[in-house]
């Protein structure tokens, strides 16, 4: 009889205990063993469910982040101005101009003035048949435009 050097689980819920086997025994194991084996449907679901993400816990997606809406688009009736979070507090007059390129420092003159280039043709009045609203937010863009020019490269 061959010496037992090759290990196979004992059960689906002990994984880190083995049972050691010769080759020949190992592999008619291996061959009969079901991971699954006494599960519903609904349960093997719910484990390879569980196993696309490792195990571990999840959330919905952006629970944690802030999304950034420079043009109060997705908040628009939001009073507060807190985008819908009272416990937010107010951005900075920088924080609202960086938002409205959707930049973060570092960042260069040219990566400024291109993105001020893309929103102006994007919100330019008339390119959105005389809107009232893309005129407003032209405005805002300009504003933005001149206070991180003017703190960033002067």
């Amino acid at each position: 009889m061959a010496e037992g050097e090759f290990r196979a689980p004992r059960s689906r819920d002990k994984l880190n205990l083995y049972w050691w086997f010769c080759l020949e025994h190992v592999r008619a194991y291996n061959a009969a063993w079901n991971y699954y084996e006494g599960m519903s449907e609904a349960e093997i679901e719910a484990d390879l469910r569980k196993d696309t993400v490792w195990q571990r816990p999840t959330w919905p997606l952006g629970w944690r982040l802030k999304m950034r809406d420079p043009l109060n688009i997705i908040d628009g009736d939001d009073p507060d101005g807190h985008g819908g979070h009272p416990h937010q507090r107010e951005m900075t007059i920088e924080e609202k101009a960086l938002a409205v390129f959707e930049l973060d420092p570092p960042f260069t003159l040219v990566d400024l003035k291109k993105r001020y280039k893309l929103l102006v043709k994007r919100h330019h009045p008339d390119a959105n048949g005389g809107d009232k609203d893309s005129e407003e937010r032209l405005k805002v863009i300009n504003q933005a435009f001149a206070l991180l020019k003017a703190k960033y490269f002067a």
